[in-house]
């Protein structure tokens, strides 16, 4: 088959899914993984899909998912947040360094942390403000402030994260998927989410998600399943659980 058959039957797969695994690819188009990857790196640079980590995205669906502002997405199923928030605080103990993403099922865990004698870090301005009001000692990531977000972001917020090592961490995330991981929309949130992950006690880290973000697909895989424990509302299917440790509180 011709190179060009080959990106025509790709684009064709991406653009009526909206999203597909190179595992699928391979077996739909009947070449090897490499040769799929080698499609798509070349379609994305020619600007007709967007490459994920284990596929390929219509472009079109990673604009729809763009980022709200944060009161948006504290207003949305801020119930199961709360509840999944709380349980997340009660697993903190004395003496832990303690990573707090940015987001707003992390930031609900502030109003229901009660370990004083741990040390909290985190790259969300408006986290580490809560956390001070709260009389916990608190360190803030330096960097580049993402504008709509209040997430600091860039190469002195890698550099300053990379001097850490957490006992224990809590993420926030825009979508989980059993083939792709975890998946937020900007690269240098994904950046920043993936170093403090490979900074924390493997087995003590913890995703905050709802059900909701279960098969949902963002630009950008920043984690695997693996070390890595997801704190949920409800039983998100049989397909996660045979990749996920998956708890539900």
């Amino acid at each position: 088959m011709l190179t060009e058959e080959r990106k025509a039957i790709i684009l064709k797969e991406v653009n009526t899914r909206g999203s597909i695994s190179l595992d699928e690819l391979t077996q739909i188009v009947g070449v090897s993984d490499s040769t799929i990857r080698r499609d798509i790196i070349e379609l994305s640079r020619e600007g007709r899909l967007l490459k994920v980590r284990g596929g390929a995205m219509r472009l079109d669906l990673s604009e729809k998912q763009d980022d709200t502002s944060i009161l948006g997405r504290e207003a949305s199923h801020k119930a199961q947040k709360l509840k999944i928030a709380e349980y997340a605080a009660s697993l903190i103990l004395p003496g832990e360094y303690v990573f707090i993403d940015a987001g707003s099922t992390t930031g609900f865990m502030i109003g229901y942390i009660k370990e004083h004698r741990a040390i909290y870090v985190t790259n969300s301005v408006s986290h580490a403000a809560d956390l001070v009001k709260n009389h916990f000692k608190v360190f803030l990531i330096g960097g580049e402030m993402r504008e709509n977000t209040d997430v600091i972001v860039g190469a002195d917020a890698i550099l300053h994260m990379q001097k850490y090592n957490f006992n224990r961490g809590f993420f926030g995330t825009n979508g989980i998927d059993e083939k792709l991981g975890f998946t937020t929309n900007d690269v240098r949130e994904a950046l920043i989410k993936r170093v403090a992950m490979e900074s924390t006690t493997s087995g003590k880290k913890f995703v905050l998600a709802d059900k909701c973000k279960f098969g949902l697909r963002s630009a950008v895989t920043f984690s695997d399943f693996n070390g890595v424990t997801v704190l949920t509302d409800a039983f998100p299917g049989d397909r996660y659980q045979m990749v996920a440790d998956i708890k539900v509180v």
